[in-house]
C-alpha cells in the first residue's frame, strides 16, 4: 500500500490550474447512458472514482476513449442494465446510475453503494423519487432492482435537498412522459453543470441552482460536447494549504462565486483574497485569526467537503473556533488523527471546539475518508518533521495526483 510522506515547514507558493469537478463529472458520465450518439467531455479529472465509473460503464457495454483530459463515449453497444457489485461497492456516486438506466433501458439492478464512511447516507429519497416516477423497486439479498415499462412525470418533494437524489431523479425524468417538478432540490453548482450537459444534448431542464427543478420529458438526446465545471472543493483545499503555511497562491480556471462562504471566512482569518470571473488569488498573513464559527449546510452554505481542511487551518489560528457539522453525522473521523499530531480539538456530537494555535508534530496518520485524507496532508505541510499519511486510496478518489500539484507549489511530499 502506498503512503504519502509530507515534510512540514515549506510554504505553498505559485499558480495552479484547477481540474474539472469530481462531483460534476460522475453524474455526467452516468447521464451519458441517455444519449444517442457520441458524448465528448473535456476537463475530465484523473481520479480513481472516474476510472471506477468508466469501468462500470464499460461493463454495461459503453465504449470509452480517453485522451488526456478529454473523453469520448459511445453508448450504441449498451447491452446490460446490471451494475457489477464489486464496482458498485467502490463508489457511492454510482447509485445515480439507477435513474439513468431506468431512463435508457427501463430497468436497473445495483447493489448498495459504497464510498467514504462519513456517517449515515440513506438512499430512501432516491428510491422515493424513482417510485414516484413509476418505477417498481424491489430490495432483496443486498440488491436493488427497478423496472418501469414507462416513466411518467410528476411532482416530487425532497425532505432534504440531497444532491444525489436530485441527480438521480433528474436523470430518470429526462425521458419520462410529461413534466416532472422537484421541490426542495439541491442547488449545488454541480447540479447546474448537469443541467447544462443535459440541455446541450436536447433535454428540457430548467431551474438548476434554485430549489425547484422542472424537467419536461423528451423522446431522445443527441450527441453532445461539454466542458466540466471546475472543482470548487479542490480550489478550497489549495486555498487552505496556502493559508496554513503562510503562503501565496493563484488558482486559475475556477469560479469564485461557488465558494463565497470560504472566501468570507478566509477574509475573517486575515487572508488577502482577490478574485475575478475565473481566478482566486490568496496571500496568507504570518498570523492567522480564528474563524470563530463554521456551520456546514447545503449549498450555498459552507460546504461539508471543506470542513476537515478548514479545521486544520483553525488549529493554526489564534483563539477558539467552533465547527458545527450540519450534513453528515460521522464526519469527524479526522479529529483523532489531528489530535495525535498535537491539535487541541474536542468533539461533542456534531460540534467541535478547536483551540489554537497549536504546534503540530509529525506522526503516522490514516486517511479515513477522502476529505479527511486531504486535511491530514494539509496538517503535514505545517507539522514539525515528516508526516506519513496511510490509506491514501481515499485521497486519490477526489484529488488528481495531489502530491504532484502540491510539489509544483513548493511542498515537499512524496508518494511511495
Amino acid at each position: 500500500m502506498e503512503r504519502f510522506f509530507v515534510a512540514g515547514g515549506y510554504p505553498i507558493r505559485g499558480a495552479l490550474h484547477i481540474d474539472g469537478a469530481k462531483n460534476a463529472i460522475l453524474p455526467i458520465l452516468g447521464a451519458s447512458l441517455l444519449v444517442n450518439g457520441p458524448v465528448i467531455l473535456h476537463k475530465v479529472p484523473e481520479l480513481s472514482d472516474v476510472h471506477t465509473m468508466c469501468n462500470i460503464l464499460r461493463s454495461l457495454g459503453v465504449e470509452i476513449i480517453a485522451d488526456n483530459k478529454s473523453y469520448i463515449l459511445d453508448t450504441s453497444s449498451l447491452h446490460s442494465h446490471a451494475v457489477p457489485d464489486n464496482l458498485m461497492s467502490e463508489m457511492r456516486s454510482s447509485i445515480f446510475l439507477m435513474g439513468a438506466l431506468l431512463g435508457c433501458c427501463g430497468a436497473a439492478k445495483v447493489s448498495y453503494p459504497g464510498g467514504c464512511n462519513i456517517g449515515s447516507r440513506p438512499i430512501d429519497l432516491h428510491l422515493m423519487g424513482l417510485r414516484a416516477l413509476g418505477a417498481e423497486i424491489e430490495e432483496k439479498h443486498g440488491y436493488i432492482e427497478a423496472r418501469a415499462a414507462r416513466l411518467v412525470g410528476t411532482e416530487i418533494f425532497l425532505d432534504f435537498p440531497s444532491v444525489g437524489a436530485t441527480e438521480n431523479i433528474m436523470l430518470a425524468a429526462v425521458k419520462a412522459q410529461g413534466e416532472t417538478v422537484i421541490h426542495n432540490a439541491a442547488k449545488e453548482p454541480e447540479i447546474v453543470d448537469l443541467q447544462k450537459f443535459l440541455n446541450a444534448a436536447g433535454a428540457q431542464v430548467k431551474g438548476a441552482g434554485t430549489d425547484t427543478l422542472i424537467i419536461e420529458g423528451v423522446k431522445s438526446l443527441h450527441q453532445v460536447e461539454h466542458n466540466v465545471v471546475s472543482d470548487r472543493i479542490a480550489t478550497g483545499t489549495f486555498m487552505l494549504a496556502a493559508a496554513i503555511t503562510a503562503g501565496e497562491i493563484d488558482l486559475i480556471d475556477t469560479n469564485p462565486s461557488h465558494l463565497i462562504p470560504l472566501l468570507f471566512k478566509g477574509k475573517q482569518m486575515g487572508l488577502n483574497i482577490k478574485y475575478g470571473n475565473d481566478f482566486i488569488s490568496v496571500k496568507a498573513p504570518k498570523r492567522l485569526k480564528q474563524a470563530s464559527q463554521i456551520r456546514t449546510s447545503p449549498y450555498p452554505g459552507f460546504p461539508t467537503d471543506l470542513q476537515s481542511p478548514m479545521m486544520v487551518a483553525m488549529t493554526q489560528a489564534y483563539g477558539t473556533g467552533i465547527v458545527i457539522e450540519g450534513i453528515f453525522d460521522g464526519r469527524y473521523n479526522h479529529v483523532n488523527e489531528l489530535n495525535k499530531m498535537g491539535a487541541n480539538i474536542k468533539v461533542n456530537r456534531r460540534t467541535a471546539v478547536i483551540s489554537g494555535k497549536t504546534l503540530l508534530s509529525s506522526t503516522l496518520v490514516k486517511a479515513t475518508d477522502l476529505r479527511a485524507g486531504a486535511a491530514l496532508i494539509l496538517a503535514g505541510l505545517v507539522a514539525d518533521g515528516t508526516t506519513i499519511v496511510d490509506d491514501i486510496h481515499h485521497i486519490d478518489r477526489g484529488y488528481s495526483s495531489i502530491e504532484k500539484q502540491l510539489s509544483s507549489l513548493g511542498a515537499h511530499i512524496e508518494r511511495k
